[in-house]
């Protein structure tokens, strides 16, 4: 519930309660004993204190886990990451002013084995408990409330109180500061979603555009009818997995048992092949010496630049560079015999060369081309590929799976895992250059942050029972003659038809497209936002800019909404953790913001 009308309490509204609106609250917990001391409670029988300040949590979903992480979903869903690498507690490798809370990760708190993937389910526990733990932390003046509901809009002047507004309440809540942690989205249909949905009503067919798998509805997809699916990462995974083992199918060993209630799924992409695999083996030795080439400096000096920067041809170059060192590094360090030069000569001749000669310097040092990094071919595995057949394409990908699986779980390939190491780093520095557009999410997503290896081992079973088949790269869909078409150009001339179409990706909501209305009112109201669509915050704070670059004074947001995405909710431990940076400093401001406030009230 809210606090009593008419208090003069000073109050914070975090819009979003699931992992970084949990996470703020930790950090809020962690610092206030610095930064806002003498929050004590309210006298024996009288009024509140003004010495605390109440939390106010919207969210029509439970705090803790939020929408996409609640404990009520499927527990044939799971995790990305292995539970030794989920953790929502900070550690001393975060470059923030707040101090350290260590807490457990995912798998020592729920007592897993640390190589297990859980279920969803079980993420949502410890989210929850996670929560509990940070309000329990808190001071005992600063309260919290949780509003299950939605919040519709904010409004009010820069330097006064800002009101949010609850659907289904008359009144709004009165908020000295206003934190956004919105999470993902949902999105208003783009142009061919909606010609696409317009034929689908008009001729009866099935499409499902870009969705939370867990959150839709599946019942249209008819047993044993073909189903078009755009996409191959994650949001794939989910709908196989929903479609199989959530009607009924089972796995014994490598083989699959249909029930008799699955679709026949035909799934292509831009890529034409599924996400790389999780890395299956632990990593021994040392690490490569990260950042080396890309750090702190390099993104000061992209700032810097009145002209700007074209993440193209300024900063991949230094991410490839950086990747490769990586790479390099573990291959001579583990796998010297591979190798035809010293580890010092060939450091000294990659760090001066660029481009060409870094290419002469690894044909002639690495002499294996499959011992080398290649990150084109990498991004384009299927380019220049072709198959007469589509059959014969199905014996192919199967191929390319297995060979990804075999190299995901062998030490003998540890240079991937060191690139894995590198990719961190490069994503931990990019978050400071703010929106830098989708390709280099996408790119890391399909290196990094790809399935479970068992995912993919169910994909093979899919594929040889017949339920899953192959379309290919480059996939094109086409609505015509009363059905939608797919065709590849890994199969020249085929052609597949289907009375459904599933868009396989998550939403990709804009300030202007996301169904949060609260998120396009404020881009109304003069929220600046980047050229992808992304709500423009400081990097310093996370507060909300303005479209003269101007910072709002009560305004944050935190989150996939904003220029600073590049934090996930999750952070593997010891990593530098920028989501735990940006939530400290946004918890720090806010507390001396709320501070100051309190000391002019008295």
């Amino acid at each position: 519930m809210s606090a009593p009308k008419g208090s003069l309490r000073p109050s914070l509204v975090i819009v979003g309660a699931g992992p970084r609106g949990t996470g703020l609250v930790e950090r809020i917990a962690a610092n206030a004993p610095e930064l806002y001391a003498g929050s004590g409670p309210a006298g024996p029988g009288g009024p509140a204190s003004s010495e605390g300040f109440d939390i106010h949590l919207v969210d029509p979903y439970p705090p803790g886990a939020g929408r996409v992480w609640r404990e009520e979903q499927s527990p044939l869903l799971w995790m990305n990451s292995e539970a030794q690498d989920v953790t929502m507690f900070t550690d001393e490798t975060v470059d923030m002013a707040g101090p350290v809370t260590e807490g457990p990760t995912l798998h020592e708190w729920a007592r897993l084995q640390g190589r297990t993937f859980a279920d969803r389910p079980r993420q949502g526990a410890y989210m929850r408990w996670v929560y509990e733990r940070a309000v329990a932390a808190l001071p005992p003046g600063i309260r919290v409330h949780h509003h299950p509901c939605r919040a519709l809009r904010v409004s009010g002047p820069r330097e006064g109180r800002q009101q949010v507004w609850l659907e289904g309440r008359p009144r709004p809540l009165l908020a000295d500061l206003v934190v956004l942690t919105l999470g993902h989205l949902d999105a208003e249909l783009d142009d061919e979603q909606r010609e696409l949905a317009a034929y689908a009503r008009e001729h009866g067919l099935v499409h499902l555009p870009p969705d939370f798998t867990a959150d839709s509805d599946l019942s249209a997809l008819a047993p044993g009818e073909p189903v078009l699916v755009r996409g191959f990462g994650l949001a794939f995974v989910d709908l196989m997995v929903l479609l199989t083992e959530g009607r009924g199918g089972r796995y014994d060993g490598e083989t699959y048992l249909p029930s008799g209630r699955e679709p026949i799924l035909h799934v292509g992409s831009r890529r034409g092949v599924p996400y790389h695999s999780k890395i299956g083996y632990d990593w021994e030795g040392e690490r490569p010496p990260l950042p080396r080439f890309l750090g702190p400096a390099e993104v000061d000096a992209f700032l810097a630049r009145p002209e700007g920067f074209d993440f193209r041809r300024d900063v991949w170059p230094l991410i490839e560079k950086e990747l490769g060192f990586a790479h390099y590094h573990r291959l001579f360090a583990a796998h010297p015999e591979r190798t035809r030069t010293a580890w010092t000569d060939f450091e000294e001749k990659y760090t001066a060369g660029e481009g060409a000669e870094i290419q002469a310097l690894v044909a002639s040092a690495v002499p294996d081309p499959a011992d080398r990094l290649d990150l084109t071919a990498l991004d384009h595995p299927l380019d220049g590929v072709r198959h007469t057949s589509y059959e014969e394409l199905q014996t192919g990908l199967r191929g390319y799976i297995e060979e990804d699986l075999r190299r995901r779980h062998h030490p003998d390939h540890s240079p991937d895992f060191a690139v894995f190491f590198a990719l961190l780093s490069v994503y931990a520095q990019l978050v400071r250059l703010g929106d830098i557009g989708s390709w280099w999410h996408g790119f890391f997503s399909y290196l990094a942050s790809g399935p479970p290896g068992p995912r993919l081992r169910q994909m093979l079973a899919l594929s040889r029972a017949g339920i899953l088949k192959f379309v290919g790269a480059d996939m094109t869909v086409t609505a015509e003659e009363g059905v939608f078409r797919a065709g590849s150009a890994t199969v020249p001339g085929s052609a597949i038809e289907a009375r459904a179409l599933v868009e396989a990706r998550l939403p990709h909501p804009t300030v202007e497209r996301a169904r949060d209305s609260l998120l396009r009112e404020l881009y109304a109201d003069g929220a600046a936002a980047t050229p992808e669509g992304l709500l423009a915050v400081d990097p310093a704070d996370g507060r909300v800019l303005d479209r003269s670059g101007t910072p709002h004074p009560r305004r944050f947001a935190l989150g996939p909404h904003t220029d600073a995405r590049g934090a996930g909710a999750f952070t593997r431990p010891r990593t530098g953790g920028p989501a735990f940076r940006q939530n400290d400093a946004t918890a720090r401001a806010a507390l001396s913001f709320l501070r100051a406030l309190s000391c002019r009230a008295a």
